[in-house]
């Protein structure tokens, strides 16, 4: 699915590319609802940022900070006039492409064409990169104690993965369950399943969100504008480079999250709550992790390990490239981790910088011994978590 986020206030243009869109349409008025939609996407290069043209300086400003942000986000200024000068400098700042205020729909079919090939090339890439990286080798023992564990789980909770299958249909419409692309060990790149857990409509849903739809004629308050202002002046004093990491099991409340963003400058791992494009069945199988059981599945065809570090998207897994990051593709993938259990109780405390050090830490000193404490303190807090 492709994503078109709007920044800006001019509603007929709003209203125009809403209708012209081929994908999920959203539009917000500042940079801090363009943060909160953005981080909300797992892969960055399903998604273009429509920014709408302002005054020269304050826009290179903006587009510098959200070009830092999300280096691979596609960038396209929405403007009908434009010198060379101010082009170059737009350029400069991150901007890939222009759009006109009054478009059509050809624009947009093209604009998802491109969407899917560069796409297609990221993948490629990393996949050449796989070729030329394919350091990491999975012990006997560990493929061995994968199959048997993810057979006997698969055996051992079928019931429950055939209720939430039927009860996935019933409720809604679709594929049952859903893939993605994710990169594993050595840079492979495998189809990641989850049960889904929204509807196959999202972009209807995705409307719901009044609180940070422009479209929906919202009055924007001086609080929030100020709100604005600190988050991204606390963003120009923090390290901008730091990569974005979105968690698969990770659930933040918005207001925590606008906190957190304010107060604990580097910490991305985040999904809003309350999303309205989750099915009632969803939000209970998020809330267990049992969307995560089809990955047993991953598990047994060799894509991942009971125990690893967490597969990331294409987006992230391409801005992971430096020597000080490689060796977390030299260890397995995993369904659960070091990190996910590190500090458990306190596991959004752990800084995005702590959590790839871990995935680093695992993938030089995995055992057998580490992987058997990490499956028992994984059992320990879901425990935990049902009796909460």
């Amino acid at each position: 699915m492709q994503y078109f986020v709007y920044l800006g206030k001019h509603n007929k243009t709003i209203e125009l590319f809403s209708k012209l869109s081929i994908g999920v349409f959203c539009a917000v008025p500042t940079c801090q609802k363009a943060f909160r939609i953005l981080d909300n996407i797992h892969e960055k290069y399903d998604a273009v940022l429509f920014f709408e043209q302002s005054s020269l300086s304050e826009d290179i400003e903006n587009i510098s900070l959200i070009h830092k942000k999300y280096p691979g986000l596609y960038m396209v200024l929405v403007t009908d006039a434009i010198t060379q000068e101010e082009g170059i400098e737009y350029l400069k700042a991150g901007v890939n492409n222009t759009i006109k205020h009054e478009t059509t729909q050809d624009s947009f079919i093209t604009l998802g064409t491109f969407l899917n090939r560069r796409k297609e090339q990221k993948i490629e890439a990393i996949q050449l990169k796989a070729q030329n990286q394919s350091g990491f080798h999975l012990p006997l023992w560990k493929r061995v104690f994968d199959i048997i564990f993810s057979s006997m789980a698969l055996l051992f909770l079928s019931p429950l993965l055939i209720i939430t299958a039927l009860a996935i249909r019933l409720e809604s419409k679709g594929q049952i369950i859903y893939k993605s692309k994710r990169v594993g060990s050595n840079y492979q790149i495998f189809d990641f399943l989850k049960f889904r857990s929204m509807y196959t409509d999202a972009d209807k849903h995705l409307k719901d969100f009044n609180a940070l739809n422009q479209y929906q004629q919202e009055e924007i308050s001086r609080e929030e504008e100020e709100k604005d202002e600190k988050l991204s002046s606390d963003m120009k004093d923090e390290d901008l480079n730091e990569i974005i990491l979105v968690s698969d099991d990770f659930v933040i409340s918005e207001e925590d999250y606008i906190h957190k963003k304010s107060q604990e400058k580097s910490n991305a791992f985040v999904k809003l709550e309350n999303d309205p494009r989750i099915t009632k069945v969803g939000r209970f199988i998020r809330k267990y992790s049992i969307d995560e059981l089809p990955q047993l599945i991953n598990i047994l065809k060799g894509d991942m390990s009971i125990v690893g570090n967490r597969p990331l998207p294409l987006y992230e897994a391409e801005l992971l490239t430096s020597d000080e990051h490689i060796d977390r593709f030299m260890g397995p993938a995993g369904l659960t981790g070091l990190w996910q259990v590190e500090k458990r109780g306190e596991a959004g405390k752990l800084s995005a910088e702590e959590r790839k050090q871990l995935d680093i830490q695992y993938a030089k000193s995995f055992s057998f011994g580490l992987d058997v404490k990490i499956i028992l303190k994984t059992v320990t807090a879901f425990v935990q978590k049902e009796n909460v």
